[in-house]
């Protein structure tokens, strides 16, 4: 991220004194999942404490990856897991130091394709535009070399497309710029992204969360940072374009948050993030169910944070997350986490 404990701070404003008392009354979801919850894991060895990392599961090594993220110091190194142990990959080759890059296994390349993020600069190129494919089968690095790329952002979101199966990207954030939130949809072709016009654009935000719902068919995006605008809204992406959605309950702007579908709630998951109304991060989990945000009850949480990473492991049939920050007192976390929405 443009890292929110250096800079977010004075970009937004942003107030870390309101009570944990002020939280959302807790809502009753429709299936009841009165055993879905949250469990922390022991794994022997685990990356060093940061957040803003880029997660992804590659099911061609069948291991969730991290890359990068920023702790006591702006990091490049390659982390995976199996459900059960943490491992440090050697590459031959590593992209840049960065953090809040974007990262998403793509079918059509069977290769983990990263972009973008920010390397603790203060100019325009500090704001990375670059595209990395992480190879599970060889544990290798490659850049994409290409003539035109999207423009130099941190925390843009990348997701699976419901008609093609492809990934696809939106927003992303660059303060260099006059209108830092950005707003362009990117489609990824295997070798350079291409720009899409949809007729709906939704606000520009950088930081927010997005992710296929592969039962309603179609992505749903809501949160991140818009500057000035407001970004607590829902909007979805059926392949054509985007529509935004109106439910009962709508979840506050979370920034730099978690996000997965998850099969056995048969609904999309969303974990902690800067809460932009609350003015602090926050531990509280969320699932959208086609049609309405629902806050869920847990037996255990993680501590409040943002900049964490959450990945489906569809081996396990649950959700890892990893690491983060809590912005009020600056601490970086290290700690393993599992959903089991069963």
């Amino acid at each position: 991220m443009y890292a929110r404990d250096y800079v977010s701070k004075n970009l937004l404003k942003l107030a870390v004194t309101i009570a944990l008392a002020a939280l959302l009354p807790v809502l009753s979801y429709a299936s009841d999942p009165a055993s879905a919850n949250w469990t922390k894991l022991s794994p022997a060895t685990s990356p060093t404490a940061r957040f803003g990392h880029a997660m992804a599961y590659d099911p061609v090594s069948g291991k969730i990856v991290v890359f990068g993220g920023i702790g006591n110091t702006y990091r490049n190194d390659t982390w995976t897991f199996d459900g059960t142990a943490w491992t440090k990959e050697h590459p031959p080759v590593a992209p840049p130091v960065r953090t809040g890059a974007a990262m998403l296994f793509d079918r059509k390349t069977k290769k983990v394709v990263m972009f973008g993020g920010y390397n603790g600069g203060h100019t325009n190129a500090s704001f990375l535009r670059d595209t990395w494919l992480w190879d599970g089968a060889t544990s290798t690095w490659t850049e994409v070399k290409m003539n035109t790329m999207p423009a130099h952002a941190t925390g843009a979101v990348l997701f699976q497309d419901p008609l093609t199966g492809g990934v696809m990207m939106f927003g992303g954030w660059n303060a260099t710029q006059r209108v830092p939130n950005l707003h362009e949809t990117y489609r990824w072709t295997g070798q350079e992204w291409q720009k899409l016009h949809p007729k709906t654009v939704p606000i520009g935000r950088g930081w927010a969360v997005a992710v296929l719902d592969p039962i309603r068919k179609n992505v749903v995006m809501t949160g991140g940072s818009g500057d000035t605008i407001r970004t607590d809204n829902t909007y979805t992406w059926d392949g054509k374009d985007w529509t935004q959605q109106f439910p009962t309950t709508q979840v506050d702007a979370l920034v730099f948050a978690g996000i997965v579908f998850d099969p056995r709630l048969k609904a999309v998951v969303v974990f902690g993030g800067w809460d932009e109304e609350l003015g602090q991060d926050t531990n509280q989990t969320w699932s959208w169910d086609g049609s309405n945000w629902v806050q869920l009850t847990t037996k255990k949480s993680p501590l409040p944070r943002e900049g964490l990473g959450m990945a489906y492991d569809p081996a396990t049939h649950e959700a890892v997350m990893f690491g983060g920050q809590f912005v009020g007192s600056g601490h970086e976390f290290r700690d393993t986490w599992r959903w089991d929405g069963n």
